[in-house]
């Protein structure tokens, strides 16, 4: 029998139904009441070289007041990253563009290879959906309480998605509850962003680990090599940005 798509992308034994994309993001209720949300947070994070001090670009940005966080970076002494978020994609090629086209960021050096977006998602079960697609990312990110972050981007085996739901529901539960143990614990939290077509490296997700110490954000991306997603199913990782924050920019509301 052909088989035909169904709304999520799954399959289908119905060639007599349409093929309706849906775009929405889903969740349930405590009552079991299915959940939908068409709001997501975007998150771009950029860095460049060159700077001799980053008070000048502190500046600019609490002037330009967009949420967002300012990193010294940890492995290049005149080096910075940038995390900008915003729920409108034309954000990123109009007002960001335009800002960081003219002085300080002008004078510096671009790493494009430090470049990446991803967009919040929810996995299906959430009861909140307005705080696991807007309100949990922006809060972790401008948290003073962890600074010092680590960013890459991370690219699946396509493989992946050819294995049974059981067996990708025990890999992803398995990953994602490295994530949960160190942030009950108190020492770091993720940022997890789809970047699905947004890169030029066909990477699936964007990571975010911030932590009150580095210790903490280096120990979480230790302990995920461990994980059966990372030693079985990842075609490549990185490369990582490690900094802490300067400044942040904007609150949470």
């Amino acid at each position: 029998m052909s088989l035909d798509r169904d709304r999520r992308g799954g399959l289908a034994d119905n060639m007599d139904k349409p093929f309706l994309p849906d775009l929405s993001e889903h969740g349930r209720a405590k009552d079991g009441t299915p959940l939908t949300s068409n709001r997501r947070l975007y998150v771009q994070f950029l860095a460049w070289t060159g700077a001799s001090s980053l008070e000048p670009l502190a500046t600019a940005l609490a002037s330009w007041a967009h949420p967002a966080a300012l990193y010294a970076d940890l492995n290049d002494p005149r080096g910075l990253g940038l995390a900008l978020m915003s729920e409108n994609p034309d954000f990123f090629v109009t007002e960001a563009r335009a800002f960081l086209a003219r002085s300080p960021f002008d004078q510096l050096t671009f790493k494009p290879e430090l470049a990446m977006l991803g967009r919040s998602y929810a996995v299906g079960y959430e009861n909140d959906l307005d705080e696991v697609l807007l309100k949990r990312p922006k809060s972790r990110i401008l948290d003073p309480a962890h600074p010092w972050a680590i960013w890459y981007p991370v690219r699946r085996e396509k493989a992946f998605e050819a294995l049974p739901e059981d067996q990708k529901h025990e890999v992803l539960m398995d990953h994602g509850g490295i994530g949960k143990a160190f942030g009950k614990a108190g020492i770091a939290q993720d940022i997890r962003l789809a970047c699905h077509g947004l890169d030029i490296h066909d990477n699936d997700f964007v990571i975010g680990i911030v932590a009150k110490e580095l210790i903490g954000a280096s120990a979480v991306v230790q302990a995920m090599r461990k994980s059966l997603q990372t030693m079985h199913h990842l075609d490549s990782l990185g490369p990582f940005f490690a900094g802490k924050v300067y400044r942040q920019f904007g609150s949470v509301d």
